[in-house]
């Protein structure tokens, strides 16, 4: 690990200059700059002051940080299909953030499972072809290019009442899928 760089974001957050840290610190601009160019090394104990003064400690500042997983490709998805439709859910292990996106593939003359009323939102895109969102006792029909975009209180699903294939994507937060 190279203590430098992580030392010298920390100061940039705290809005000091070298020289402000080497005096909290007691010590001298040159040494906090050969520090933060990996030119030298701390003590433990001159690390843990260093550190006090810029809001932390050794726990954290040596604490690993689990890499955000950001790019999902088509082999990271995750496929379940029916007679009725095929789902891919877009982000791995999105039932532990705040929404979850799937794509949609709905065969001529079928529907989603459908949903009871929970918490949440949920948000549809259509690229292909055409569907009806049915909400509570409402019937909408959204076409390739358009979105739909509800509070999930109601029951509701998708329908494909064409001849062709509908493909969309559709959100759900919380997750719910």
């Amino acid at each position: 690990m190279q203590l430098g760089n992580k030392i010298k974001a920390l100061r940039h957050l705290c809005g000091f200059t070298q020289e402000e840290l080497a005096n909290r610190c007691e010590l001298t601009k040159g040494y906090i700059s050969q520090l933060e160019n990996d030119l030298t090394s701390p003590s433990i104990a001159t690390l843990k002051d260093i550190l006090l003064a810029l809001g932390t400690n050794l726990k954290e500042f040596f604490k690993e940080e689990e890499e955000e997983k950001i790019i999902f490709k088509e082999e990271d998805f995750i496929e379940k299909e029916t007679v009725d439709f095929k789902l891919n859910w877009l982000v791995t292990n999105a039932q532990k953030n705040m929404m979850e996106p799937i794509l949609v593939e709905l065969n001529p003359h079928k529907k989603t499972e459908q949903d009871f009323p929970h918490e949440g939102e949920e948000f549809g895109y259509v690229l292909l072809g055409a569907v009806v969102v049915h909400l509570g006792g409402k019937k909408y029909k959204c076409q390739k290019g358009e979105s739909f975009y509800y509070t999930a209180s109601k029951t509701h699903y998708v329908e494909n009442v064409s001849d062709k294939p509908a493909k969309f994507i559709w959100v759900s937060t919380p997750p719910a899928f």
